[in-house]
């Protein structure tokens, strides 16, 4: 399998997004009647605040763990717990909410058992906050508008879910520094995203890595890819070079990737070494 095309319009919008519009209205106006702000629901119910309030704005799907959780501690009677059919319907039309030309992969990715990528412009849309992928889609050229922008910020934010999964993918991310020193959105977005990154890095199941922009020798001045291998089937790569994507199962192209990446990984910095850089680069602004 191999696809090389140019990139299509959007997808028409399905109606899920307005399922976790709704549960999200209802969640916020339950927690304010409980005199909980976000940060002291997020504690009770194991979630951070910057997710309550994706949640609450409907651009962060509710897993159905954290509706039964919301149910009981906002005491909502089961109004939440007999949505969650309704949601994992909306789960599952979900993927169709990404451009045609990125359906294949999204679908892969959601899938995904192990993956792997490696970053050389900017930070990889899966780690990416809220606020640093719409500075990305609004920065854009040529220009999105209002309404596109707000779709695709929430694509995007929905396919954080992975890490949500149990058991949860093997992943590891190698981001070349000068991504981490590039301001996008202004200090305050590079700030939150460098915390992002050191939540993420921070879990069992990733290993995040930076390359410096010191190292004398590169065994990859080319364009960013991915590696992934979906449950049950064999290892696949994903590319983009100024918005001609492709992704592929050649088992030559793919070992070659899978190769250079070893190499990347070898001489970016170890784990323990990146999260120190970002923490220092954190303290530094």
């Amino acid at each position: 399998m191999t696809e090389d095309r140019r990139p299509e319009t959007p997808a028409e919008e399905n109606g899920s997004v307005a399922v976790f519009v709704l549960i999200g209205r209802q969640l916020k106006l339950l927690r304010e009647r409980a005199g909980l702000n976000q940060r002291e629901f997020g504690a009770l119910v194991g979630y951070g605040p910057d997710l309550i309030s994706a949640i609450e704005r409907g651009v962060r799907t509710p897993r159905p763990e954290f509706l039964r959780r919301a149910d009981e501690v906002l005491q909502a009677n089961g109004m939440f717990i007999a949505v969650i059919p309704q949601v994992e319907e909306a789960m599952t039309r979900a993927r169709t909410r990404h451009p045609e030309w990125y359906r294949g992969y999204a679908v892969l990715e959601a899938q995904a058992v192990s993956l792997h990528d490696y970053s050389t412009m900017g930070v990889l849309g899966l780690l990416q906050t809220e606020d640093y992928a719409r500075a990305v889609f609004t920065q854009g050229h040529p220009p999105l508008d209002e309404e596109t922008i707000e779709k695709r910020v929430a694509d995007r934010l929905s396919r954080q879910q992975i890490f949500d999964q149990w058991p949860p993918p093997e992943c590891s991310f190698v981001i070349e520094q000068a991504v981490l020193e590039r301001p996008i959105g202004g200090p305050k977005v590079q700030r939150e995203q460098l915390q992002q990154l050191l939540r993420i890095g921070r879990r069992r199941n990733v290993q995040l890595q930076v390359m410096p922009t010191g190292r004398y020798e590169h065994p990859c001045l080319d364009n960013s890819f991915t590696l992934l291998i979906p449950k049950g089937k064999e290892q696949v790569a994903y590319m983009e070079s100024q918005g001609y994507p492709k992704l592929t199962s050649d088992r030559e192209e793919v070992r070659i990737l899978a190769a250079r990446y070893g190499i990347i990984r070898a001489q970016a910095l170890n784990p323990h070494e990146s999260l120190d850089l970002i923490e220092k680069m954190l303290a530094e602004q």
